[in-house]
Parts: C-alpha cells; structure tokens; sequence
C-alpha cells in the first residue's frame, strides 16, 4: 500500500513539473540593431531558431522576443534597456551589437570611439545584472565577407570584438564569438573570397543561409544556459 501510494506521489510530482515547464518558458530577448530587427521576419534568425525548436520538440519550453532597431549601436541599447528589456521581464538577454559601431566610423562619421563603447557596454550588463538577468554577449560579424582581412573595417572588428571578449571576461557573461564562427565559415565555405552573398545580402545583413547559420550557432550556447 505505501509503495503504491509513494508512486502516486512521483507520478504527481513529475506531473506538476512538467506542467510548471510548459507554464513557464525561458524568456529570451535578442537584443540588437537592424540584423535583431529583421530577425522575426519570415527568414529571420529569431523565426529560424523557433522553428529548430519546433522541430526538437522544446517549442513550449522558451519564448523568444526580438528586440531589434535598425542602426542602433551600444549606447542606444542602453537608452533603450528599460523599455524594450526590464519591461519584458526576461530569464536571459542575448546582446547582439557592435557592427553600426564600427560600420559607422567609415559610412557617416557617426561609429562608437572603442572607449565609450566598452563603457556603455559595462554599464548595460550591470544594469540587467542588478535584475537577475543571465545575459550573454555576441562579438560582431562581418561587414564584408572577405576571409583574407582585406576588407575595408576588418582591423576595427577585430578590435571591438576583443574588447567584447574582455567584456565577457570581467563581467561573467556566456561569449557567443560570432566573429570567429562567421570567419571560420568564409574561410571554409567563400571559395571566390566574395564580399557578399554567402551569408549576408549586402556584406552585413543576412540572406536565408546566413540566418539560419547565425540560429545555429546562438543555439548551441543557448541550450546550456
């Protein structure tokens, strides 16, 4: 009879958990600039990574909300973070950011000097810190898909992304390190050492492939937080 009534229990208990799970998804802000603003388009990465977990049968297990802005950079996030973050009361952040920074040095003037970035940056992870936000942090990648580091703002990527890494480091933050998957990839994969059209339309803003690649890669540190 206790046996009987011990396994009840355990049949209740492991009832309710899997109630509470599926009640109470991993809410994940993708939180970035215009590559994050087309990310819950049809072919987007945000799309693409919820479909993957429709596929793997883990749909009900997160909620993902994009949380994108065209031309943003570090310091418009940290505007930003309270409406388009806190509010939405996310488990995790995944910081996508850098690209305009640099980009816009060369393009219009307007990029983020590497000092201001890296204090900008500091001051939004403590902000979602203080709020029991697990946050993770992606290094920017390309702006041109040349795998030889003759394109125009390679150097400056390459600093930035560094200065993420060290970011990552002082902070205790996940590092998702874009910059290196997406070169590796070019490497292996742009045989013609093309500017575009492997995984970016445009040298900076993802086609389908590169949506899906960019999904992946998010994806392998995202299913072990």
């Amino acid at each position: 009879m206790k046996t009987k009534i011990l396994s009840i229990i355990i049949l209740m208990a492991l009832s309710l958990s899997s109630f509470k799970t599926a009640e109470n998804p991993k809410r994940i802000v993708f939180f970035g600039d215009s590559i994050t603003q087309a990310g819950v388009g049809k072919t987007g990465y945000i799309t693409k990574m919820a479909e993957m977990l429709g596929t793997m049968g883990l749909a009900s297990k997160y909620e993902l909300i994009g949380a994108g802005i065209g031309g943003n950079k570090i310091y418009d996030l940290y505007l930003r973070h309270e409406e388009d973050v806190l509010a939405k009361n996310p488990n995790i952040v995944i910081i996508y950011v850098g690209i305009n920074d640099v980009w816009h040095k060369t393009s219009s003037r307007t990029g983020t000097d590497a000092d201001k970035f890296e204090r900008f940056y500091n001051a939004l992870i403590n902000r979602l810190q203080k709020a029991n936000i697990q946050v993770v942090i992606c290094t920017p990648t390309v702006i041109g898909e040349k795998f030889d580091a003759t394109n125009e703002n390679d150097g400056d990527l390459n600093a930035y992304s560094n200065i993420i890494r060290k970011i990552a480091t002082d902070n205790q933050c996940k590092l998702i390190d874009l910059r290196k998957t997406f070169l590796s990839f070019e490497e292996k994969n742009n045989i013609e050492n093309k500017a575009s059209g492997i995984l970016t339309t445009d040298r900076v803003h993802l086609n389908e492939a590169g949506n899906q690649f960019l999904a992946e890669t998010m994806w392998e540190t995202i299913k072990t937080l």
